[in-house]
């Protein structure tokens, strides 16, 4: 007998062992498979790497997903047009937060310069997807040839400035990619062709996918598809494809990969981590994604300008991970909710405050209430809580868990 035929035998003695609800662990025909009627009430009881890792891996979590989504899809039928707008805007900043917390977050290169590539996919998008003015070029192409472009040409951008920014680490990085970003702004305000000049802008790309045109109303039995939830749904459905994406992608091993470059490069590389090749990644998946972002976003706001793509706009993106959640994906969701909405809320303020306005007259303005804000939320998060919201709800779950233990 071979020593596997030895093991298998020995297992199926222990197996005829066992007794009572032991018994409910078929070890020799089940692999150590747990039967769903012992697994009931113990959500984190594993027999295997695989089910462990997986994206949704309880059934609390996987009913969440399911509920949430029905919700999000439903959304723009129930609330009222501004609302499906600032939406809409949540999801596309949390597309763009993706990209930057993959590069930011999962592998630690800090970047200030998100807001160059949002605008290069905007600008991408625009020339392919829209149509020729009298000093702008345009070609009218589908949205499903003009999305996918818009991600690979800031991707293949980002893999030509990832060699330089792998020579660098920390606040040499983050000065080097604010260089880009200043570079870019200036090139966008000079190559008029592409983007119709500083002061003047240009139009978008049309909302057509697949020869539908999204820009019209439609009727789908009784429920009324306006064109502002036609494209909260293409943002909803892009977000939930490059969200499982990039989680994906992270629980394997380049996710390790990322991890162990983030914690210590040097580290990495002695164990084998290919340092060019994974900070190269990391900057094409974050360009792509943030290519994605941009041309959706071009295509939320209806006309786009050179001076829009600036390091406010980066900032922006940089609050909604700080904030969400660092090296999290559904901290980003978070993030790009709060983000988003509560500049809301605080217009809201200018009719309780008298001396907060929504233009310049009075002691501070939104905008400027709106900057403070982020800016102490940053400060406060990274000095008491780098995981940010998302971590604050860790907190609280697990308090619930072990309650009324301290442990």
């Amino acid at each position: 007998m071979n020593q596997s035929s030895r093991g298998q035998s020995q297992l199926s003695t222990v197996s005829h062992r066992l007794t009572g609800s032991a018994q409910e662990y078929d070890f020799a025909g089940g692999s150590g498979r747990v039967s769903r009627a012992v697994r009931r009430g113990r959500p984190s009881l594993y027999t295997s790497y695989t089910a462990d890792q997986a994206l949704l891996n309880t059934p609390v979590k996987r009913f969440w997903f399911v509920v949430l989504l029905v919700i999000a899809v439903a959304a723009p039928f129930l609330i009222a047009a501004d609302l499906t707008y600032l939406l809409t805007m949540a999801v596309v900043y949390a597309i763009g937060g993706i990209g930057l917390n993959l590069l930011t977050g999962y592998a630690g290169q800090v970047s200030l310069g998100h807001a160059f590539f949002l605008g290069l996919g905007a600008y991408t998008a625009a020339v392919l997807g829209g149509v020729p003015g009298n000093t702008t070029w345009g070609l009218g192409l589908d949205l499903a040839i003009v999305l996918p472009a818009a991600a690979v040409i800031p991707g293949v951008i980002g893999l030509i400035v990832a060699p330089l920014a792998t020579r660098v680490r920390g606040l040499y990085l983050a000065v080097l990619t604010l260089g880009l970003l200043i570079l870019g702004e200036h090139l966008f305000k000079i190559m008029t062709p592409i983007t119709g000049g500083q002061g003047v802008g240009r139009g978008v790309a049309q909302r057509t996918l697949f020869g539908a045109d999204l820009s019209a109303t439609y009727a789908i039995g009784p429920v009324i598809v306006t064109p502002a939830a036609s494209l909260y749904l293409l943002c909803l459905v892009l977000l939930v494809a490059l969200g499982f994406t990039a989680r994906n992608l992270m629980r394997g091993r380049y996710g390790r990969a990322f991890a162990a470059v983030r914690d210590r490069d040097i580290a990495a590389e002695v164990m084998g981590v290919n340092l060019l090749r994974t900070k190269t990644l990391a900057f094409a998946l974050s360009s792509a994604y943030a290519g994605v972002a941009g041309a959706l976003f071009s295509m939320l706001i209806g006309r786009i300008a050179p001076e829009q793509w600036n390091l406010f706009l980066s900032i922006d993106f940089l609050a909604v991970i700080v904030i969400g959640g660092i090296a999290t994906i559904s901290g980003t969701l978070i993030g790009a909710c709060f983000v988003v909405l509560v500049p809301r809320l605080l217009e809201e303020l200018t009719t309780v405050i008298p001396w907060i306005t929504v233009s310049s007259g009075g002691v501070l303005n939104v905008f400027q209430l709106q900057t403070i804000v982020f800016g102490v939320l940053i400060i406060l998060f990274i000095t008491l809580e780098p995981r940010g919201l998302f971590g604050l709800w860790v907190r609280v779950r697990n308090y619930f868990k072990a309650w009324p233990f301290s442990y």
